[in-house]
This record gives structure tokens, sequence and C-alpha cells, in this order.
């Protein structure tokens, strides 16, 4: 919809795993899905288009397996509270690379050594966006930024000067007074040390002067 692209498909439900554009042709049967990461799972099939991170969305998925987790298996109690944990550093700017290898290493044990379902596939979104997704976990880290702008940590707001009309908007709807201007005389300006990312200033823009950017400036 709107011009998006095409990114991903998540296929199986919370612990299926998320195939990219070339492997749409793939069949969707038990083996041949297990072989490129993913699982036949509740049958679910969600579809996402480039304005989803794929990183935030293996964080979403994992959310819901770690909450569901009895907790009577340690590898699936514990292990899925740790992935999420260096999900959230990653997500936040904080992420290293040691930090995917930890990831990965955490995503395996829990995969093989989980008693029931659950534990045994709550790997999948992760391991799968490592394998088919790595660059943007990776931009996260290295660049600290969020190529789809969906990690609010790794954002930034920018007004353009040429498009801003000075109406005063964007300032009137900002929560912490982080834009400064005089009504009538463009162009406005963020302090990005006061922005919180909110989103109120674009939403606020009649004119679509306010952009959203990749990579948090201070």
């Amino acid at each position: 919809p709107e011009g998006r692209r095409f990114k991903a498909v998540q296929i199986g439900g919370p612990s299926g795993g998320c195939l990219p554009e070339e492997l749409l042709d793939v069949p969707v049967d038990y083996e041949s899905l297990r072989q490129h990461g993913a699982i036949m799972g509740s049958g679910g099939v969600i579809v996402l288009d480039d304005s989803a991170c794929m990183v935030n969305v293996a964080k979403f998925f994992l959310e819901f397996t770690a909450d569901e987790s009895c907790g009577k298996c340690t590898p699936c109690r514990v292990g899925t509270q740790m992935m999420l944990g260096l999900l959230s550093r990653i997500t936040s700017g904080q992420g290293t690379e040691q930090d995917l290898d930890r990831l990965e290493e955490l995503a395996e044990l829990v995969g093989s050594a989980s008693l029931c379902g659950l534990g045994q596939t709550a790997p999948n979104p992760v391991l799968s966006t490592l394998r088919y997704f790595r660059d943007e976990y990776l931009a996260h880290i290295h660049e600290r930024a969020c190529p789809a702008g969906v990690c609010t940590a790794l954002i930034h707001y920018r007004i353009d000067p040429e498009a801003c009309r000075a109406c005063d908007l964007c300032r009137r709807a900002c929560p912490t007074g982080a834009i400064e201007g005089v009504p009538g005389k463009p162009p406005y300006l963020i302090h990005h040390r006061l922005c919180i990312r909110c989103g109120a200033c674009q939403a606020a823009c009649p004119f679509g002067a306010v952009h959203k950017l990749p990579g948090r400036k201070e």
C-alpha cells in the first residue's frame, strides 16, 4: 500500500521465522519452511513492507514468547529474557557485534535445550532475521541508526527550512518545548537534546516540513 515495497513474510505465528523477498517461491510445507528457518506453526502469515524494522519485529515476537513461558525449564525461562535484553540493547543504540554473537549462541541453546515446543521455536524470529536481515542489526550497532525509522532511540526529526511556513503548529504540539521559532518567521528548529522523538511535530505539520530520519542527534 501507498507505494511501499514488500520486505518480508513472517510465517507460523509468534514463533515463526521471517523470510525475505527472494524466498517467496518456497513451497509452504513443513520441510521446505524448516530448511529456511520458518515453521508451519499456527499457519499464520504476516506480510511486512519496507516500513518494518526487522530487529524490532524479532523483539516484538520474542516479547510474546518470553511472556508466555511457563517457567518450568531454565533455557526457556532465563534464555528468552536474556535474548530480549540483548535485543533491547541493540534497538536502544547500545549494542555491539559481540551482542550478536551472544544472541545467536543463546538462540541455539534455547531452541535445543527447552523442554516444549514454545521454547524450542521461540528463537525462530531472532535466528531468521539475523540470517536474512543482518545488515539491519549492523546498522543499529555501527551507525546507531534504524534504517526503517522505527526504533525511537535511533531516529531524529528535522524541519526542512525550505518547506517550513512558520505556522507554529509544530511548536505548540511539542510536549517538551524542543522546537524553537517565531510565528511567521521561518525556519523553526528542533533542539535534539530536548526532543523525545514522539512524532507530534510531524503529525501537526500541514506542509510536510518535518521529516523523520535514521540516526540519533544530540
